[in-house]
């Protein structure tokens, strides 16, 4: 069985964790997020993903990244833009976005 968790290489990474409240209906988003972990994991510095959304429509999605340039490069990648954009207008009725600097990591395996 293949687990969700990232494989992440030893630290130092940086970690982008996205909190986010979707509002009702769906108005595209499942499509949208799947081509977001499709493009996401072909840029430069991209590590890995986890993300989980409760049926409340609470979710957290953590993204792990080599540097800072290659965070910036992704916030800013234009389809990645769009998908912002569509996210403040359609789908999210908050969210918040913090960036931390991995310094440890440990686990079962």
């Amino acid at each position: 069985m293949e687990t969700p968790l990232a494989k992440t290489p030893e630290p130092p990474y940086y970690a982008v964790i996205f909190t986010s409240q979707r509002m009702d209906g769906d108005r595209g988003y499942g499509e949208m997020a799947e081509r977001m972990v499709r493009l996401a994991a072909v840029q430069p510095g991209f590590l890995g993903i986890e993300s989980v959304r409760g049926a409340d429509g609470f979710g957290i999605t953590v993204s792990y990244w080599a540097s800072e340039d290659a965070i910036v490069a992704w916030r800013n990648h234009w389809e990645h833009q769009a998908a912002q954009d569509a996210g403040r207008r359609v789908w999210y009725g908050d969210y918040q976005v913090r960036i931390a600097r991995v310094e440890r990591a440990y686990g079962k395996a």
